[in-house]
């Protein structure tokens, strides 16, 4: 049985692009899951992915370009406000401005960058470099 479905998802994404894999598919899918790769194909992470319904929990067929180093689910789900934002910058990814953390704010699942931008806080769910 699977328990975090999200962190799932990003570690199947993680292996397929280790090992030169040009597509992945990944069960089950859901909201979260679908706007964190929405984020990841707006910044050119991915190329695209497709969601069929198969009344089991959903597939996604995942189309990678290459450009992922690394990605990963952050758990536990820190809270996070705008000024500590930094401190999990220097904790999750290599280098400043390189990469993004995606955390679910009370406007939506946005990146680290738009929330400075917008002044939110909210819950850090994923990182990609």
């Amino acid at each position: 049985m699977l328990n975090d479905p999200l962190a799932n998802t990003l570690c199947k994404i993680n292996n397929a692009e280790k090992v030169g894999k040009t597509s992945c598919q990944v069960k089950p899918s859901s909201k979260v899951i679908v706007e964190v790769l929405k984020i990841l194909k707006e910044n050119k992470y991915i190329d695209n992915f497709r969601v069929e319904e198969d009344n089991k929990g959903g597939l996604i067929e995942i189309n990678l370009n290459g450009s992922i180093n690394k990605t990963g689910a952050i758990k536990p789900r820190f809270s996070v406000k705008v000024n500590t934002i930094e401190k999990f910058e220097k904790r999750y990814l290599p280098a400043k401005d390189f990469g993004l953390i995606i955390i679910s704010t009370p406007k939506g699942i946005i990146t680290h960058y738009q929330c400075k931008e917008k002044n939110l806080g909210g819950k850090l769910l994923a990182y990609c470099y």
